[in-house]
């Protein structure tokens, strides 16, 4: 039931546009062979890339359970090949995969919303001027309570998305009985010959097919949530067949009223108050569907920030039994003043799915590249069986990419737009952070060296506990020189803290921490904290593990020091002038230190560290 609430919104709420669309497209056929024709694309497009796709092959492709683009990351390591910038050829195509669901994020609320309000103008064409409005209130309603989080309203997701597939399924299965011959469109000729026989008009066809399968991905993303099992059995038993008796309930309506041009999801059911309460319905399934592109917008910057491909930023837990309901303010306002945009600037989900469909191939296309590598190096598949697997995949997802390039012009651009801005950023902020580590961090005194500066007669040790940040798990932090050369003391007990993200969504308590002491006697400790990219360090909560260790730490007394990254640009770092200046403002409206790591705001001391890049 989770998952038929939260995994199947956004594929779930199709309906609403996806046929339409593509009927606005059909070539000049005869009516009867256009309807058939598009509804056997539908058909096909969800069974082959849904089913054919991701239920059969790439949501086995799980990290411990976790999937999304950032999980085939993960898996596909052994990738070696480099760009001329020092990041891997198949990590720039992930990021790229990744930036592309941001546009995603902002255009799905948008679409689903807009679409669902556009029921009033069936029910009283009053409404028309006043749909953009509505929209634009419900979006910022939405958007607005995001802070609480999706545990109170998460209850009522499952219950009301069956009902909505099911009105749907009922509605499709009505109108199928009264024009049974729609079930001809199963036959995938019906489809192939549209398009073989007018291929001037493929492409704008093909982009419209795309829409009935926004959200596939969703089926792997939120794989951790529910687990493979679940989500395929939400799919199989209530979510295709109810999709595809809509669809074909559709067309068997518009067989049946040939002359009737109106919205045709909305015509399934007689004017007056039965169109409203399905408008109403509507309405709920796309805050649902919005609701879960928003959720998993969040996730998948929490795992890039965790993964160092991101600027730190605020994140506040909404649910404190569930570690993966997440809030962050900054991204949920840029959300919806994307959503809010697209609205008032398109005007009508006709309009806004001109723009759809860009983001969602391009990321398929991604998946399917990614998952040949993963194949490659994680199931050590042979070449060529990797390869025909993913060629298969690319057949179709290449073709239906390729048919929404003409979207660009039409409002195509916007989310490549997003996909640009964030991929700049994720890329600078990487090769930023590994320049400093390879100028700075990685060139530190080495233990032998510390312990000696611990034994010095020169150095005073005085009472307490300090804590030093270090970013790298070997050598000695900068911080700690810096404290030492400037005031002579060390206290009786350091710890050399280093949080680590390793490549998988959870470490186990078990494998968390790593703790030593370096040399014997001198009171100076090494500790190694791993998490998942899925979780979020808390290092005060990791202090009170590192005393149970051993390490004769006292909490209440101990000082934390790290150092505060001082950016200058002019340097001869390898990047270009634009990314030195981009770290530069990302470094200074980075979230700070002190609070993504949950220091004790009165045991902090932050030392300085001009870095000229």
């Amino acid at each position: 039931m989770g998952a038929l609430g939260v995994v199947f919104g956004d594929i779930g709420t199709s309906p609403l546009y996806a046929l339409r669309e593509c009927l606005n497209y059909l070539p000049p056929v005869e009516r009867a062979a256009g309807v058939l024709g598009a509804l056997s694309l539908v058909f096909w497009a969800m069974t082959l890339v849904v089913v054919g796709k991701y239920l059969c092959f790439v949501t086995r492709a799980d990290n411990r359970g976790e999937g999304g683009i950032f999980a085939l990351l993960s898996l596909s390591h052994g990738e070696r090949a480099k760009t001329p910038g020092g990041i891997g050829i198949l990590t720039l195509v992930i990021l790229l995969g990744a930036a592309l669901l941001y546009g995603d994020g902002i255009i799905t609320p948008a679409v689903s919303v807009l679409s669902a309000v556009e029921g009033l103008n069936t029910f009283d064409p009053r409404f028309a001027s006043k749909v953009p409005f509505i929209s634009v209130v419900i979006l910022a309603g939405l958007f607005a309570v995001q802070y609480k989080g999706t545990k109170s309203i998460g209850r009522i997701f499952g219950p009301t998305m069956l009902f909505w597939f099911f009105t749907i399924g009922a509605l499709g299965a009505w109108h199928i009985v009264a024009a049974p011959q729609v079930v001809e469109a199963l036959n995938p000729l019906l489809g192939l010959r549209l398009l073989t026989e007018h291929p001037s008009q493929a492409a704008a066809l093909l982009g419209s097919v795309v829409l009935a399968i926004t959200g596939a991905e969703a089926l792997y993303a939120d794989m951790g949530h529910f687990g493979r099992s679940a989500i395929a059995r939400a799919w199989y038993c209530c979510a295709y067949p109810a999709l595809i008796l809509n669809y074909f309930g559709q067309g068997a309506r518009v067989l049946a009223n040939p002359d009737d041009t109106g919205h045709t999801f909305f015509a399934m059911v007689p004017e007056g108050l039965p169109r409203l309460a399905l408008t109403v319905l509507s309405i709920l399934a796309a805050i649902i569907a919005s609701q879960a592109m928003i959720t998993g917008t969040f996730s998948i910057t929490r795992q890039a920030i965790q993964l160092g491909f991101f600027p730190r930023l605020k994140i506040t837990y909404t649910n404190p039994d569930q570690s993966g309901q997440i809030y962050l303010p900054l991204v949920n306002g840029l959300l919806a003043a994307g959503s809010i945009y697209v609205v008032l600037a398109f005007g009508s989900s006709e309009r806004l799915a001109a723009a759809y469909g860009i983001a969602v191939t391009g990321t398929m296309v991604v998946t399917s590249v990614a998952f040949y590598a993963v194949l490659r190096s994680h199931w050590r598949w042979p070449m060529w069986a990797a390869g025909l697997l993913c060629g298969l995949f690319l057949l179709v997802d290449v073709p239906l990419f390729a048919s929404n390039v003409h979207k660009f012009a039409d409002g195509g651009w916007f989310p490549i737009f997003i996909a640009a801005g964030i991929i700049a950023v994720m890329h600078t902020w990487k090769k930023g952070k590994d320049e400093i580590f390879r100028r700075i961090y990685a060139n530190e005194v080495t233990e032998d060296e510390l312990c000696n500066v611990a034994s010095s007669g020169r150095i005073a040790r005085v009472r307490g506990t300090a804590v030093f940040m270090a970013g790298n798990a070997t050598g000695t932090p900068l911080v700690l020189l810096h404290h030492v050369k400037a005031n002579k003391v060390l206290h009786d007990t350091v710890v050399l803290l280093s949080v680590v993200t390793a490549e998988v969504p959870s470490v186990p308590g078990a494998e968390r921490l790593e703790v030593r002491e370096i040399g014997s006697g001198n009171g100076v400790w090494r500790v190694i904290a791993r998490y998942g990219y899925m979780e979020s360090p808390d290092v005060e909560h990791l202090m009170e593990q590192v005393r149970a260790a051993g390490v004769p730490v006292k909490l209440n007394e101990a000082t934390y020091y790290f150092n505060r990254e001082m950016i200058i640009t002019g340097g001869d770092t390898r990047m270009w002038h634009w990314q030195k200046r981009l770290y530069s403002l990302l470094s200074r409206n980075a979230r700070p230190v002190r609070d993504y790591y949950r220091l004790p705001p009165m045991q902090i001391i932050e030392v300085g560290l001009p870095i000229q890049l």
